[in-house]
């Protein structure tokens, strides 16, 4: 059974919202967002622990929590060896699933997430002893054997609801992945090989992020003051794609991608031990191994998708990178040749210039409250779910600027939490994400075990004259990401194991994606966006120039993604007699179009090779899919309450518990094919000369 990051937590809600209601003050979710955070003063309070498990009052806590589920965990291994097969052995399994994943995922987002660091190790040290635990259990024979006598009685299998046989076929996979069916020495090599794997993901992880440095002197002196002086030297941790100053950017990219030989050993060990588990447990590869049971199904094919797109956006993307030629030409005559580094800075410049969509105009018309506000309103519309804000308890949050939100259906009460981690602070990994801390599932009492989810941001603190003030790029990912909220909270699956967004990546994405499209309409932004000091409304052909700017060099962009998403096929195929440097360079002249920069490894800064080996084509995948969504379902009307219960019931409720193309085919009536993701993807950048028409009229 996996542990899936980031999962879930360790105490339990089934009390309806109606309960709740006495006991419990909820208040507006704009006026929580847009206030300033006072420091409370808690003296005659109790510390009630980290998301209201009293043994994490204190980092030590964290060691009770993991031995009481470890204990558990023994007891509920014990009971489903004697269990007789049927449906209660499923029941048993996602049990024992539930004990270890609501500490592991709980203490994954911890160890991230926490400002003290004795939390932080102390989640550490909780995951590497829970994970210990899942290897065990994954090559556990006895175990398993109690599962396949169920799967193998094709007289109980009939019996079971689709949602058990789904779930009962889930986790035998993850028995068959870990090399079950091998003699005893070729599991311990799976054991050891897994374990390998974890700690050279970690290393891989890490070194991702670390800077580079180069002496000052080497550096002209004028651009010393865009990067961090170390004594003598310059630290460079990333790659300054917005800086206005060509060095600036030159600089950036040459430096922190110059080759780490450590570094590049750890990549290559990574695959190395990915390919040679893939074909210890059976398979053809590591990216067969990966893509069972995805919507895509193959290798093959998702390289014939990536490569449709390619084929398809060839002349565009040409045409997009003669464009930025120019650009660069006209305001740098001296130095006009084209590289990587300008693809970012260029392409935003263009939309600016023709669209006139400077990001401060913008923001002031999207406070975070305001914003807020209107996706409540959006759920109320399509869902009838509100979000409302509710005061942590002392200790229950893990930063004083953290909201908690509770989210309460019309009729069913309360569906769940979402704790809102939005805000900037040091040590803060600067990723915008989800997190589950606690997936939902029904209880032997008939209650629901209600799911709860952090959503982290970097969004700036308010300040004494304004709100937080978002640009048109963090509203969009403030939706994308209460996409993926929401997806957890609206799902009411049995169990655990298949919750919300405990789903194959490339479905996992499509809820979130979908927000984005929302988060583009007029009629969906007119509802909430005023201008925090004089309450206007913001202009639609502003709207109009914004959504239009997103196509100016939209299939160059898109390119960039195929590149990005092929290289990481090849790197998790077959393998080659060659570095993953060589392959790289061969990929980006095949599949980008910009020239190689000698001395550089980009691939060694890729870190969704780790989360997302042979599956970072999910990303264009599902937003294939969400643009037929709502270009179907919900373009002529994006706030059509029967169709956002469709939606519901079509796609969010069932989590993984459902084979994601059926999904998909149940909302939009047909099983698309990869020509029909392809077509979406292009047509989504064709101009909208209906939004010209308006925006000059306006």
């Amino acid at each position: 059974m996996s542990v899936y990051r980031p999962l879930l937590c360790v105490f339990r809600h089934g009390t309806a919202a109606r309960a709740w209601r006495t006991v419990t003050t909820w208040s507006p979710v704009g006026a929580a967002f847009n206030a300033r955070v006072h420091r409370r003063l808690d003296l005659f309070h109790q510390n009630v622990g980290l998301f209201g498990v009293p043994e994490l009052s204190s980092a030590g806590g964290f060691e009770l929590v993991q031995d009481r589920a470890l204990q558990e965990t023994q007891q509920l291994l014990e009971k489903a060896c004697r269990c007789p097969p049927g449906a209660q052995t499923v029941e048993i399994f996602d049990k024992l699933s539930d004990s270890l994943c609501r500490v592991a995922d709980m203490a994954d987002f911890i160890k991230v997430a926490h400002p003290d660091p004795s939390y932080r190790e102390a989640a550490e040290k909780t995951c590497i002893n829970i994970g210990t635990m899942v290897e065990r259990l994954n090559t556990n024979v006895d175990l398993c054997k109690s599962l396949k006598d169920l799967l193998d009685n094709e007289e109980m299998v009939s019996k079971l609801d689709p949602e058990t046989r789904r779930v009962a076929e889930l986790f035998m996979f993850d028995f068959e992945i870990s090399g079950i069916h091998l003699d005893k020495k070729k599991r311990k090599e799976a054991v050891n090989l897994n374990v390998k794997l974890l700690d050279l993901s970690n290393q891989f992880l890490m070194s991702c992020h670390m800077p580079n440095r180069i002496e000052k002197r080497v550096l002209p002196e004028h651009i010393h003051q865009h990067f961090t002086k170390d004594g003598n030297y310059i630290q460079i941790g990333g790659l300054n794609a917005d800086a206005p100053d060509d060095l600036v950017r030159e600089v950036a990219y040459k430096v922190f991608l110059y080759p780490n030989e450590n570094v590049m050993h750890i990549l290559e060990e990574l695959l190395s031990c990915r390919n040679k588990l893939a074909r210890l447990v059976g398979y053809e590869s590591y990216a067969h191994r990966a893509l069972k049971g995805t919507m895509a199904k193959s290798p093959e094919a998702v390289m014939s998708f990536l490569q449709q797109i390619t084929d398809k956006l060839a002349d565009r993307t040409k045409k997009e990178f003669e464009m930025m030629r120019e650009m660069k030409m006209k305001l740098n005559p001296r130095n006009p040749e084209l590289m990587p580094w300008d693809h970012p800075y260029f392409s935003g410049v263009i939309r600016a210039e023709r669209f006139n969509i400077e990001p401060s105009l913008y923001s002031p018309y999207f406070s975070l409250g305001a914003c807020m506000e209107g996706l409540n309103a959006l759920f109320t519309q399509l869902y009838g779910v509100s979000l409302l804000a509710e005061q942590p308890s002392v200790g229950e949050v893990w930063s004083e600027d953290v909201r908690k939100l509770a989210v309460v259906h019309e009729t069913e009460g309360l569906l769940g939490y979402i704790y809102c981690d939005f805000f900037y602070r040091p040590d803060k990994p600067h990723q915008d994400c989800h997190f589950t801390i606690r997936g939902g599932r029904q209880l032997e009492d008939g209650q629901y075990q209600l799911p709860i989810v952090v959503l982290m941001l970097n969004l700036p603190h308010p300040t004494r004259s304004a709100p937080t003030l978002l640009s048109p790029g963090m509203m969009e990912n403030l939706f994308h990401e209460m996409g993926h909220a929401m997806h957890s909270m609206l799902g009411r699956t049995r169990y655990q194991h298949v919750t919300g967004t405990r789903c194959v990546t490339d479905f996992a994405e499509v809820p979130s994606i979908l927000m984005e499209y929302f988060a583009a309409d007029y009629r969906v932004i007119s509802q909430f966006a005023r201008h925090y000091q004089t309450g206007q409304p913001l202009p639609q052909s502003m709207v109009a120039r914004l959504c239009e700017s997103k196509k100016v060099c939209g299939a160059a962009d898109t390119q960039l993604q195929v590149f990005y998403a092929i290289m990481d096929q090849v790197y998790h195929g077959k393998p080659q007699n060659r570095s993953t440097t060589d392959i790289m360079i061969d990929m980006q002249t095949k599949y980008y179009g910009l020239p190689y920069v000698t001395n550089t490894a980009w691939q060694l800064r890729f870190s969704h090779l780790v989360g997302y080996g042979a599956k970072y084509y999910s990303y264009l995948m599902s937003r294939a899919v969400a643009s037929m969504v709502w270009k179907q379902c919900f373009y002529k009307d994006p706030l059509n309450r029967e169709t956002g219960e469709r939606y519901r019931r079509e796609m969010l409720a069932h989590g993984g518990g459902k084979e994601p193309m059926l999904m998909v085919e149940g909302m939009l009536q047909k099983r698309p094919s990869i020509e029909d993701f392809v077509n979406a993807l292009v047509s989504d950048l064709e101009p909208d000369f209906e939004t010209f028409i308006m925006d000059s009229e306006s």
